[in-house]
């Protein structure tokens, strides 16, 4: 009887405590609810922001064949004179986005939204419906940055961050105009660091990867973190995926647009070396135990660094004694300087570590016998398939020297593929030995490698790519 009425007891109290509970919970869901969402910065965020991001159009006359053959020499020399008759002028318009850096009407975007013809014009439109003309001040193809001016007064702003601080996961905005559709806010997470694009008209590393949606005139929009600050220029995306978008980080951007707007041009100092990231496989390749540097892929012809000795493959451990992690920590120590200043850089070449003093110079305002013929070979190990360079294959892919050996095919779902090789590059070296031609290249793959290296050709430069085998 006694164990009945305590179990009794214990259920009532445990009754009474759900019932306290659930009265709790009900009085204290709201509040919880509304914290949810009133803690949303996002829209705060945009609310501020928003007003400084401007939508950019552009139009140029452009002529354009009406002939149904316009690349054909027949026709052309059949016409001769009267082939000009088959043109006709045409508008070419684009569409972009920019922010605006100053009251008084600087505005930031990429290169590629306002580069085109003389006759171009430029059109700005403000978050209010307010239209301005604009002119270019200044632009830098290399990063792919240029500043344009309206003539407007007391214009909102957005404040600029710091890139470095940026940590992989963290939360960011897109803020811009795809496909015309004005200040369309994106929101993801920083994807990934210094990462590196190569494309036929973009050649970049240090960008930031988001998988905030980033569409075709989003282009020169900022990206934002949590505090409402730039980040990064939004400047590239990957056509074929979901959800890879690059923007510029903001602390490069930062010099370029002082230069921009007090000189018309970059006037900082330029070392002219192309930079990747130090790979693991790449490391592995070579022999190289460190895991932090900016790898040379390639050296401008006259430039300060190759003047210094500085060669591709090298590995630059640092700059006047600040070391360098990656090839962002070097570009932003470059752009410290001005140009005719002297930096030392603490290089690491075929494994030996040396000191080079450079004498940095201004950003430029552009940036043999042939081997007996051959059949084709494959290569197994990396599903591509090589050729002799011969005079035909130099003139269909603008090739230089008659060195190395063009990849004239790559295998879907290959190594090579993974790589990022295509056709028409063409391998000059592997894990550091120079390939003179196809057979030497199928001598190098032929041995027991645990980790590959090249240096490859394309679009007029050369860059490295690695993979673990």
């Amino acid at each position: 009887m006694n164990r009945y009425k305590g179990s009794k007891i214990l259920m009532a109290t445990l009754l009474l405590l759900l019932s306290a509970a659930v009265v709790f919970s009900l009085s204290s869901g709201p509040a919880v609810a509304q914290d949810v969402f009133t803690g949303n910065p996002i829209a705060k965020i945009v609310k501020e922001t928003a007003p400084a991001v401007v939508n950019i159009d552009t139009e140029a006359i452009v002529q354009r064949s009406s002939s149904p053959f316009p690349d054909d020499p027949f026709f052309r020399e059949f016409f001769g004179d009267r082939f000009e008759r088959f043109t006709q002028d045409v508008p070419m318009r684009g569409k972009g986005s920019g922010f605006i850096v100053t009251h008084d009407g600087y505005i930031l975007t990429n290169n590629h939204v306002v580069d085109g013809p003389d006759n171009m014009t430029i059109e700005v439109t403000l978050s209010d419906g307010r239209s301005f003309p604009a002119k270019i001040v200044g632009k830098d193809p290399s990063y792919d940055l240029a500043v344009i001016k309206i003539d407007a007064k007391g214009l909102p702003t957005v404040p600029m961050g710091d890139s470095d601080k940026v940590d992989v996961g963290e939360w960011v905005i897109a803020i811009g105009n795809p496909y015309g559709f004005e200040s369309s806010v994106t929101v993801g997470v920083v994807s990934a660091k210094n990462r590196s694009v190569r494309a036929r008209n973009l050649n970049f590393d240090g960008f930031i990867q988001t998988d905030a949606a980033i569409n075709p005139g989003n282009s020169g929009g900022p990206l934002l973190d949590l505090s409402g600050r730039v980040i990064g220029i939004n400047t590239a995306i990957v056509p074929y995926a979901q959800g890879i978008g690059f923007a510029v980080p903001v602390n490069m951007a930062k010099q370029i647009v002082d230069d921009l707007i007090q000189y018309g041009k970059v006037n900082r100092g330029w070392l002219g070396v192309y930079l990747q990231p130090l790979t693991k496989e790449f490391a592995g390749a070579y022999g190289i135990k460190t895991g932090e540097g900016a790898l040379v892929a390639d050296v401008v012809k006259g430039s300060p660094a190759e003047k210094a000795g500085v060669a591709r493959g090298d590995v630059i451990l640092d700059i006047d004694g600040r070391k360098v992690k990656d090839p962002g920590d070097l570009v932003v120590a470059i752009r410290q300087h001005l140009a005719g200043e002297k930096v030392e850089l603490t290089v690491l070449s075929k494994g030996v570590e040396g000191k080079r003093m450079v004498t940095l110079s201004t950003v430029p305002s552009d940036g043999n016998e042939t081997p007996a013929r051959s059949e084709p070979v494959s290569s197994s190990k990396l599903g591509i398939s090589v050729s002799p360079v011969t005079p035909e294959l130099r003139q269909k892919y603008g090739m230089e020297g008659s060195g190395g050996a063009v990849i004239t095919g790559v295998l879907s779902g290959s190594v090579g593929q993974r790589m990022g090789l295509r056709e028409g590059d063409v391998v000059l070296e592997v894990n550091g030995e120079t390939v003179k031609d196809v057979a030497q290249l199928e001598d190098i793959l032929s041995r027991d490698l645990k980790n590959i290296a090249m240096l490859v050709f394309r679009d007029g430069r050369t860059f490295y790519v690695s993979a673990n085998l």
